[in-house]
């Protein structure tokens, strides 16, 4: 079994961002469950929808235990949440156990077009889906369940977190890289880099194949560059 928290429109124009508040939930759910990793995801970015800044939402990967209390970890999340409310976001909450392919379908839907809180609360509900709105306008609950759906599917976003990569710095070879965690190292046509030195500068791989995937180019000096997928 897979866990996946989905959080969205949790700041403002002055606040910290959403990224940085779910590594803060992600520490905590870390004490009780293993975290694979954090993944941004970019919805629609079009004028007719109110975001903060990129209209992205965060998605939170963990392995629950069999004994989890869902239900009970839902209002852990949403507690921590709340008490780091931003005056005038529009937060929501989304956890859910090995989502079915509806909730990928939505999460693709919602970052090619326009989707109302009616269809994505109307989903959440026929397949079970813990989704809440908690405060303002509740329109993360748009975000938060299309982040559960496009990490679900395995094939969206990029890592802003996962395992040490955070850390890494420097000119780093492909196999320091992999020692780390990443699972591949690619260039943008989809080939596989084995051998070489990478500019370990604010790493964020893809998640592609259900995996940590960096992807990289060469430019004129002598080591790949890292690149940042949506």
């Amino acid at each position: 079994m897979i866990g996946y928290i989905g959080i969205d429109d949790t700041d403002n124009l002055e606040s910290r961002g959403t990224g940085q508040l779910a590594r803060a939930v992600a520490n905590n759910i870390g004490k009780k469950y293993p975290v694979f990793g954090i993944v941004r995801h970019q919805l629609l970015f079009d004028p007719r929808v109110p975001y903060t800044s990129h209209n992205s939402s965060a998605s939170i990967i963990f392995e629950p235990a069999p004994d989890l209390d869902l239900q009970s970890l839902f209002y852990d999340v949403r507690r921590w949440m709340l008490e780091d409310y931003q005056p005038g976001s529009d937060p929501g909450l989304c956890i859910c156990i090995d989502p079915d392919q509806a909730l990928t379908r939505f999460g693709m839907k919602a970052k090619q077009e326009l989707v109302a809180q009616d269809e994505a609360r109307a989903l959440a509900s026929q397949h079970g889906v813990l989704l809440e709105g908690l405060g303002g306008t509740q329109d993360g609950v748009i975000g938060a369940l299309a982040a559960v759906g496009l990490s679900a599917g395995g094939n969206d976003g990029r890592y802003i977190q996962y395992r040490t990569i955070r850390d890494l710095t420097g000119i780093l070879s492909i196999n320091d890289l992999l020692a780390a965690g990443l699972h591949e190292v690619r260039i943008m046509n989809g080939k596989r880099v084995t051998e070489g030195h990478v500019l370990a500068e604010k790493l964020r791989p893809a998640r592609r194949e259900s995996k940590a995937i960096l992807f990289v180019e060469k430019r004129e000096d002598a080591w790949y560059h890292p690149l940042k997928l949506d």
